[in-house]
């Protein structure tokens, strides 16, 4: 089920904020982890199981690892816990990738049954995954209620696609939140301005691309060309953004604030400012979860250099799994590294519009990458 559906806009979401307003405060959390179970099995019931399974073992590893003494007992239920996240989002989402890739390089034809993907694994894995670090981490203790531990990983309006929301920033939320009608009223002004975002922008403007982008190379003019790009990067950031304005504002007629996860990306003077406001939630998530483990900026300029270059190859792949995410990161990881040594000195020195335009470009181009599987028609 997705937010633009006919079935979630006029049957699902009447029927829950119905059922949600008139029920008590005790039974909230029930009705909102009722829902989200409903919401995510709509599409494709199988794949709920999986999920439940997974909150259900992180809940006990989670317990396990806070009660241990031994410094090692508890990392083991870490690394344990790590492994069970990762290897299902790997299974998931990477084994196709990966059986095709050894079928081209070896020349022979695996059989493979194709796996499909649970929808929205690679943002319920990454918050699985805060939640057992930061307990580890010493940051919050654990939950000992399961049906709340489980209301934070399956709270439907972030379940799909974001925001990525650390357990710490909604923990009182949870357990006695504060509704009001404003709060409400911008909520649902938020859900429409992002259902408008995607209906009306997105989609409209993702019909040009789509043209463009199934155009033959022979045939793709250099005007086309830019129109297909443009169209594009356009599309996703509205589409995106409409999704996670969407989710905020679903989120706050249920009385929770999570964070924001866009601040007007395209108005960046340069590519290290645009990943501080594009999919900003993400941004965090890799600076303290990969970026600050892997030593951060505190191994010296080249460790330093190769640590932030390996994150956004790793972003790029964790967007999908396809050669084309994998050089997206890694075009953005290198724009990245040059700036933080400034080795595009006279960059620096520009007019802050022409800034603003020159990181446009480099987005732009970037966006192609990301968009297109082939990456020699890129």
């Amino acid at each position: 089920m997705i937010f633009a559906s006919v079935t979630f806009l006029l049957y699902f979401l009447p029927l829950f904020i119905l059922i949600y307003q008139v029920v008590p405060k005790s039974f909230k959390n029930g009705i909102i982890l009722m829902g989200s179970i409903l919401f995510y099995s709509w599409g494709g019931p199988k794949f709920i199981f999986a999920i439940l399974l997974t909150t259900f073992l992180d809940f006990i590893f989670v317990q396990k690892m806070y009660a241990a003494r031994s410094f090692a007992i508890k990392r083991l239920w870490l690394i344990l816990s790590l492994c069970m996240n990762l290897g299902m989002l790997f299974y998931f989402k990477y084994a196709n990738f990966f059986i095709e890739n050894i079928s081209y390089i070896f020349g022979m034809e695996v059989q493979w049954p194709k796996v499909l993907l649970p929808i929205g694994i690679s943002f319920y894995t990454f918050e699985s995954i805060t939640y057992m670090v930061d307990v580890y981490r010493g940051i919050h203790p654990p939950l000992k209620n399961f049906w709340q531990y489980q209301t934070y990983i399956l709270l439907f309006p972030k379940l799909i696609a974001g925001p990525i929301v650390r357990y710490h920033e909604i923990a009182d939320q949870i357990v006695n939140r504060v509704e009001s009608y404003d709060k409400k009223i911008h909520g649902l002004v938020l859900f429409c301005v992002g259902l408008a975002k995607k209906v009306i922008l997105a989609n409209t403007i993702g019909r040009q691309a789509d043209e463009v982008f199934a155009m033959s190379l022979e045939n793709i003019d250099t005007m086309a060309a830019w129109v297909g790009a443009l169209s594009y990067t356009f599309q996703i950031y509205f589409d995106f953004s409409g999704y996670s304005d969407m989710a905020i504002g679903l989120c706050k007629i249920m009385g929770f604030d999570i964070p924001e996860n866009f601040n007007n990306p395209y108005i960046s003077q340069s590519v290290t400012e645009f990943w501080r406001r594009w999919h900003i939630t993400l941004g965090k998530w890799m600076k303290n979860y990969l970026y600050i483990p892997l030593g951060g900026n505190r191994v010296g300029q080249w460790r330093t250099l190769m640590n932030l270059w390996i994150v956004f190859l790793l972003s790029g792949w964790w967007h999908g799994a396809g050669w084309n995410f994998v050089l997206w990161g890694a075009y953005h990881g290198l724009f990245l590294v040059l700036e933080r040594y400034r080795l595009l000195r006279i960059y620096e020195h520009l007019p802050s519009l022409l800034r603003v335009a020159v990181t446009f470009i480099i987005v732009v181009t970037g966006w192609v990458l990301f968009r297109n599987e082939d990456v020699h028609y890129a």
